[in-house]
């Protein structure tokens, strides 16, 4: 067993991954795509990503194929041509394509038992957004993470801590993201986070069965 894998890995078996069909200007996030597929390939987990073929999306679908790892694409019909080459998405373990955005997305959350941000553009803000705002909502407690390769989400932090100091994060105990710099840290604050979330689920169950 690879020696990265911990005991708690089991309520983690899949990640989804958020982040930019584009390459960006800086080649640090490219690597940390690569870097973060290769990452998931070895601890064992799936990954769960937009089936994007190119930019970041490619990096971090590659990372995880070519150390051996399991890959889910989801992506909607029509973005088939402009995202990925049908060649390349022959290569994923698992594609499946659905009728609009909104099914995908569905299907990513479904899917996934956590998320991670990396670098991109408006697709990938409102991906992780809405992920936050179901917690927000108590839909879910699966970990969050924005991946903050060279500082890219310091804006988005900003930004959350505004909206809280001025009244409008009104269950800002559920949306606590993690924010994390380096990629190597980022699945084992995931694997931390739901054992601790598990621990604390289990405490409740016992508490309750002796009321």
């Amino acid at each position: 067993m690879f020696s990265h894998m911990s005991d708690q890995s089991h309520s983690i078996q899949s990640i989804c991954v958020y982040c930019g069909s584009r390459p960006g200007r800086d080649t640090a996030y490219m690597a940390a795509g690569r870097s973060l597929g290769k990452e998931i390939a070895e601890y064992g987990l799936r990954l769960v990503y937009g089936g994007g073929t190119k930019g970041i999306m490619g990096a971090v679908a590659s990372g995880v194929l070519s150390n051996g790892g399991q890959v889910t694409g989801i992506i909607p019909e029509f973005l088939i041509d402009m995202e990925a080459t049908r060649h390349s998405l022959g290569q994923l373990n698992e594609l499946i394509v659905t009728p609009d955005m909104h099914a995908r997305k569905h299907l990513m959350f479904e899917r996934s038992d956590a998320f991670v941000a990396l670098p991109g553009g408006i697709g990938t803000l409102e991906e992780i957004v809405e992920i936050m705002t179901w917690a927000q909502l108590a839909r879910h407690e699966k970990p969050m993470v924005f991946a903050n390769i060279k500082g890219f989400w310091d804006p988005m932090m900003e930004l959350m801590k505004h909206m809280t100091d001025e009244g409008f994060v009104h269950t800002a105990h559920r949306v606590q993201p993690l924010v994390i710099d380096d990629v190597s840290g980022i699945i084992p604050a995931i694997m931390a986070q739901a054992a601790e979330l598990a621990a604390d689920r289990e405490g409740e169950d016992a508490v309750i069965s002796k009321m």
